[in-house]
């Protein structure tokens, strides 16, 4: 029965990290976006958010937050949410949900800890942005 039962892959869908000004803290800090890589809109987008990890020797291990997008149109990211520093030493995690041509799709997309930074970003070309790929 389980062999019946068809995933479709997620492709050029993906939670990226890019690095922005903030007003509020009055420096770039990174938040964490939606890439629509396709060409076309992707439907009722949900993300759920978390991280884990260890920090000074002890287990630290955020609460989830969740993020609904009724739309993403084609080429284009929209913001989940900010990455505060504290958790960028964590492993992020993104369970990403969303609806395509009828069809359900869904991926977990990871950032391991310490790795949103400067020197691991790479040009998002639809958007014409620098940022950091969820693996």
């Amino acid at each position: 029965m389980k062999k019946d039962i068809i995933i479709p892959e997620v492709e050029n869908v993906y939670v990226v990290a890019i690095k922005e000004w903030n007003e509020d803290f009055g420096e770039n800090t990174w938040y964490a976006y939606l890439l629509n890589n396709t060409s076309e809109k992707l439907e009722m987008a949900m993300v759920v958010s978390s991280a884990s990890g260890i920090i000074n020797g002890e287990e630290r291990k955020t609460g989830n937050f969740r993020h609904v997008f009724n739309e993403v149109l084609p080429e284009t990211a929209i913001k989940i949410e900010l990455l505060e520093n504290n958790v960028l030493q964590l492993n992020n995690h993104f369970m990403l949900t969303y609806f395509l041509n009828g069809k359900l799709y869904d991926k977990k997309f990871t950032f391991e800890a310490n790795t949103i930074k400067e020197e691991n970003t790479t040009k998002l070309h639809k958007i014409n942005r620098f940022g950091v790929i969820g693996k």
